[in-house]
Parts: structure tokens; sequence; C-alpha cells
């Protein structure tokens, strides 16, 4: 080599090192999954709408699946965006395609699903039942299907299920529409256009008062898990994120506990009074609709709380009258129409008004502390049982190691008003404390009818004129 062409060379490597080094900090790798998503600030989940795993209420979104995939996005410091699907093949094809995070949709833990994603350990566990039509043959076996249609949603696990039970019993027929959800699938079995159906327990938890003439037969699968699904090849720190956020979650009782919240009430909602209630929407709800939404404003109310409230208080009846004397559509008591300013407790305008004020401001009484929906459950209790009585149980959850502040603690606590042994510690005495419990669990049940009812595909026309 001559010595020019060394003197070349050695003029050239700093320019080529410099070269290298940029190419490098370009290829190189920007980090695990986690840290570009804390970096980005926002964690995407792709989900499908649904009433067990986000829908939206008086509070914005909601569901099983919304809140434990907002703490885990709170856990990791960002905000939380999801993406919505029509389906569970449209879920997938998006996660795969890396236009998600992970996939948060109330997906069923199967070897099918295992093969293809990358499944945590599950947080919530269910059965999947056979519904069918009341007044039909109850079935009990797979066999009492056989000739027999039967729908599912498609690209669920009971879509994999029937499959496979076809191939022991080909004279099973499986009914799947495209792009179908839970309330399309039973809306068939309803209507007789299919005599059975599967869904999970959790779906029919919170159907059953939508669908009060049906039933669940047996169960053909039990304890399966629901988990949260990843992409498949990435590098694992998102993943076992989640896993670390989950365990704990279970470990302290928070998924219980949310399941409580979704599902508990709804279990021991009365079916004759859901019947009665969903014939009510039509002949009934449409004379009030407009004042509800109307005292709903003025109050800063979801309309349909109000007129939860209304159907327990007087089955939307604006000449009901009770033998103790309140009356109207609010129940509204002497006294408290008159600190309300109303002239004429049966004036269905004057009461719903004042009887939504008047929540609004027992709401407003509560300690600034007290987060929804805690808030609002107790606030309902107060309505039905008076303010006093309401602080003395939350008095008697603290002395006994509850949250005061919690819903869930001091339900456990209202019953001990009426019982003698309790008398010395309440300020405000005895009180019906058992009945406020099962005036809120009735509100919420009949406010999740209405909401269930516009969040889903079954719209009854009164309520999608009167949606806001």
């Amino acid at each position: 080599m001559t010595i020019r062409l060394r003197r070349k060379l050695l003029a050239w490597a700093p320019l080529v090192l410099l070269a290298a080094l940029i190419l490098g900090l370009f290829l190189r790798p920007s980090g695990t999954a986690l840290e570009r998503i804390q970096a980005r600030g926002e964690l995407v989940v792709v989900t499908r709408p649904s009433l067990t795993t986000v829908y939206g209420d008086e509070n914005g979104s909601t569901g099983m699946e919304y809140e434990l995939a907002r703490g885990f996005a709170e856990r990791l410091g960002v905000e939380l965006r999801l993406l919505e699907a029509d389906d569970l093949e449209a879920v997938q094809k998006l996660l795969l395609a890396g236009k998600a995070d992970f996939a948060a949709a109330g997906l069923v833990i199967t070897e099918q699903r295992r093969q293809q994603l990358r499944l945590t350990t599950p947080y919530q566990k269910v059965d999947t039942l056979v519904m069918y039509r009341l007044g039909e043959p109850r079935p009990n076996a797979l066999a009492d299907l056989d000739g027999k249609s039967v729908a599912v949603v498609s690209g669920s696990s009971n879509a994999d299920l029937l499959e496979q039970a076809r191939a022991a019993q080909p004279e099973l027929k499986l009914d799947v529409h495209t792009g179908t959800n839970v309330e399309q699938t039973l809306a068939r079995v309803e209507e007789g256009e299919t005599d059975y159906a599967l869904i999970n327990s959790n779906d029919y938890a919170i159907h059953r008062a939508l669908f009060p003439d049906l039933a669940a037969g047996f169960t053909v699968s039990a304890d399966q898990g629901l988990a949260w699904a990843f992409a498949p090849g990435s590098d694992g720190s998102l993943y076992q994120a989640a896993q670390r956020y989950l365990t704990q979650q279970n470990a302290i009782g928070a998924t219980e506990q949310l399941a409580k919240r979704f599902y508990g009430h709804v279990e021991r909602f009365d079916l004759y009074s859901a019947r009665s209630f969903i014939r009510h929407l039509d002949d009934r709800l449409p004379d009030y609709t407009n004042a509800f939404r109307d005292a709903a404003e003025d109050a800063g109310f979801d309309w349909r709380l109000l007129a939860a409230v209304a159907y327990q208080e007087s089955l939307w009846d604006a000449g009901a009258i009770s033998p103790t004397g309140v009356q109207g559509l609010m129940m509204l008591t002497n006294q408290t129409a008159r600190e309300m300013g109303v002239t004429d407790r049966t004036d269905p305008s004057q009461s719903i008004h004042a009887g939504a004020a008047y929540l609004r401001k027992l709401h407003d009484r509560m300690p600034e502390r007290i987060a929804e929906p805690d808030r609002t459950w107790l606030a309902l209790a107060a309505y039905n049982v008076g303010f006093g009585h309401l602080e003395d149980a939350r008095v008697l959850t603290q002395k006994q190691g509850g949250d005061p502040d919690r819903w869930q603690d001091v339900k456990q606590r209202l019953p001990m008003l009426a019982k003698p042994a309790y008398a010395g510690q309440l300020r405000y005495g005895p009180a019906r404390g058992g009945q406020a419990v099962a005036y809120v669990r009735h509100v919420r049940g009949y406010y999740d009818l209405l909401v269930w009812a516009d969040n889903s595909e079954r719209h009854r026309p009164t309520l999608v004129a009167a949606a806001k």
C-alpha cells in the first residue's frame, strides 16, 4: 500500500467511524415494548364492546374489562386508549397486525388460542351454558340438542366447542351468523328463529333480566378462564408486566370485587319484575322521557338513573300513592315536597324535577373523597332511608373496620339499623336499613336494563328516540 493511499485512508477513518456510529444509532432497538409504551404515554387495547367488557353509563366508559385495563394503564403511568372491533375475529386480526398492544375482550382460554396467541393468567372463570325458551322442554345433555339448531357468537370459544361436539354428534346444527353478538344470539332464541344458544355464564348473569323468557338448561363446560391476549413474538416485557398485574389483582381480591360490582346485584334481580319493567318501557316510559331528560340535565344525572328511581318508586305511575302517604312518580313525602317547592306531587314534571334535585342534594352532601360509583349508590340509599340513617350505617361500618366510603361495606351494616342490639350506637334512631339495600339493588337493576338496552343491538324504538 502506498504512503499516499494510507494517508487517504487515515483521513477518511474518522468520517467512516462517525457514519458507523450514526447508523448504529438508527439501527439500535428503541427499547422494550413496555418502554416504548411508557415513552409514548399511551396503552392501546383492542376490545369488543359488550356488557361484559366495556360499555357506557352515566360516568362514561365502564365494564369488567375496561376497569381492569384502566387499572393496568394507571399502574404503567400511561393513558388508556380503546380500539373497538366489531367481532372476535376482528379483535384477533387487529392484534396480530400490531394495531394494539394487547386484547381485552372476554377471551376464553382454549388450546386453539394458546397456539395462536400469548394468553395471560385468568382473571375470571366462566361456564358455558345452553339457553332455551321457558315453556319448551329443558335440555339436560348435548344429546338433547340433536337435530336442533344451536346459535353461537361467531369466532367465540363456544363456536369451537360446538364444532368439536359435532364430531361425535353430526346431527347438531350449528347456527352462526358472522358479526353477531350475545344480544342478537339470545334474541334469535327468544324469537324462535333458532332452538338453543351457547353463551358464557357471565353473559347470562348480565343478560338474564333483558331476556326473562329464556333460561339456562345445563352446563356444557365449567371453570373456563378469561384472559388477556398478546401477539406472539414480542419481547415479552409488556406481557410480563400484565402477568404481574393480574396475579396481584387476583391475590388481593380486586378481580373478585369487580365481578361482584358488575354481576353481584344482577344475579339477585327479580325476573318477574324484569318482565314488567320491559313491558312498561313501551307503554309508560315514553310519556315521561322528556321530563327525565330535562331534569337530568338540570341536576347533572343520567336520565336513565332518574327513570330507574322513578320506576322503583312508582312503576312510572304518576298517580301512585303509598299507604304512608308518599305520592307521585318519585314518591315524595310532604316534607320533601315542601322542601323542594312542589305544589302538586302528582304532577309528573314537578315530581321528576324535585326528585332529581333532592337526589342531587343528597349526592352533594357526601364527603368529597367518596368516588363514583359508590357516591351514587350511597346517595340512593339516603334517598330511601334518609341521610341521617345512612350516616349511622357509615359510622357503624367504620367502627367495625370497614370502609364507610364504600357501598359494598356500608350495605352490610345498613340492616343493623333495625336490630335492638345496635340501638345505643345510632344517633338518628332505628331504621329499616335492609329495605334501603334492596332499594339500591333494584334501582341498579332497572338502571342497568336501561343502559344495556341502549348499548345493545336490541335498541327499543322508545329508547333510541330518547337516548342522549
